[in-house]
């Protein structure tokens, strides 16, 4: 069953949240990163993206680029920017897109159950991606980003946060430049606080990395990595918890995760078509934009027309919970076969749009001349995710995007 902990949080006082609350490290680069903390010297990009502060063209993995990181975070909390509560508390933090909001336990989660199996996972990592989050967090001694988990869905969970928003005033409430919503409360009251924890210890069998397995495998490998330092460990140091947003499996949803191919590996158009036809029902629909309606429809840009593709019985295995994935399906019956690209990690023919480009961003991507054709893939569905992970699979790569991203800085677990 999951473990979840209360913890003295970093938070940054109302009147600064809105400049010092960003977007996760990993959805931006350098430059993207210097554009948005232009002229917010408090904003959290200057921890987790230290490297803005540093000359251009610096090495993002350098030991300077970590130091500056460790040096703003110390800035951070002695010009009290961020200040750590006195008590022990969980957080509830929501996010608000497009009318809908989803509720989210800010809460410890167990190095524990990361090792034993209880967080489970549904990527693959790469180590070093994982190493540049060890030594971030191994720097600031702290988890300076929260991690993205779901659960099933528990009745008494949801009625208490509930209940908590219902009655409770928001510590933050702000819309952010994106245009989404992030409502932020502090639980303090040890009966609920305790409450909260014993429902999961036994209503919450498995916790689930929704959007951020580098940063968990991090958390948890350096908290493993203390342990070994500390062979007298008692198992309630500080290092043995780390920083996770915990939300209902019935709040969440996932968007589309699309693909976009450079050439036809020497295909005509024509030719593209009759080799598709042998795994999908294709219609032609014409210039305006086509978007996939159902599980195992795609839709194909191409030379200015859309296609709806849908998939023939025989080209998924509904048995298997890989080989029933649309990216699976394209994968094997298309960008396999056809367009010759089988390492979607390493080729360089192929690229990732998230959904929340639209499809308008697959449009543009093909009619600039900068890629020949487009894939649109209907979304996962949350049960799809929980359903691979419990089964120990590993989803293939750029399958599932969650939005809205977590902000980072609304509070922040320290190590010590």
């Amino acid at each position: 069953m999951a473990i979840i902990k209360p913890f003295k949080g970093y938070r940054p006082k109302t009147d600064i949240v809105e400049e010092l609350a960003c977007l996760p490290y990993d959805v931006m680069n350098s430059d993207e990163a210097r554009k948005m903390a232009e002229g917010k010297e408090k904003s959290l990009l200057r921890i987790t993206k230290s490297e803005i502060d540093l000359p251009i063209g610096i090495d993002v993995h350098s030991d300077e680029v970590y130091n500056k990181s460790k040096e703003n975070f110390k800035l951070f909390i002695d010009k009290g920017w961020l200040v750590q509560d006195n008590d022990a508390k969980y957080y509830i933090y929501a996010q608000t897109m497009e009318g809908r909001t989803q509720y989210g336990i800010v809460a410890n989660a167990s190095v524990d159950d990361y090792l034993n199996g209880v967080i489970k996972k549904h990527e693959l990592t790469r180590p070093d991606k994982e190493e540049d989050r060890m030594i971030n967090i191994r720097t600031n001694n702290a988890n300076i980003e929260p991690v993205f988990f779901s659960y099933r869905a528990v009745p008494e969970i949801d009625a208490i946060v509930e209940n908590i928003v219902k009655n409770k005033k928001a510590e933050y409430d702000y819309t952010a430049e994106d245009g989404f919503g992030h409502h932020f409360w502090v639980v303090n009251d040890k009966a609920t606080i305790a409450e909260l924890e014993q429902l999961f210890k036994t209503k919450v069998p498995f916790t689930y990395v929704a959007d951020g397995h580098h940063r968990t495998a991090a958390a948890a490998l350096v908290g493993k990595e203390k342990r070994e330092q500390n062979p007298d460990f008692s198992g309630n140091e500080e290092y043995n918890y780390f920083l996770a947003v915990h939300f209902p499996d019935n709040q969440l949803k996932i968007i589309d995760y699309n693909r976009v191919v450079k050439d036809l590996n020497n295909n005509t158009n024509e030719q593209l078509i009759n080799k598709l036809e042998k795994s999908f029902d294709i219609e032609m629909k014409g210039k305006e934009i086509y978007k996939p309606n159902a599980l195992h429809n795609f839709s194909m840009y191409l030379d200015g027309k859309w296609y709806s593709l849908t998939a023939k019985d025989g080209t998924y295995n509904n048995d298997d919970p890989i080989g029933v994935l649309d990216v699976t399906i394209l994968s094997e019956q298309v960008l396999a076969p056809i367009f010759d690209i089988k390492n979607l990690r390493t080729s360089k023919r192929i690229d990732f749009v998230g959904g929340i480009r639209g499809l308008g961003e697959l449009k543009r991507r093909v009619d600039n001349g900068d890629m020949k054709v487009a894939f649109a893939l209907y979304a996962v569905s949350m049960e799809q995710l929980l359903n691979i992970a419990d089964t120990d699979n590993i989803m293939p790569p750029k399958t599932t995007w969650f939005e809205p991203k977590l902000r980072s800085g609304l509070v922040i677990h320290s190590l010590h």
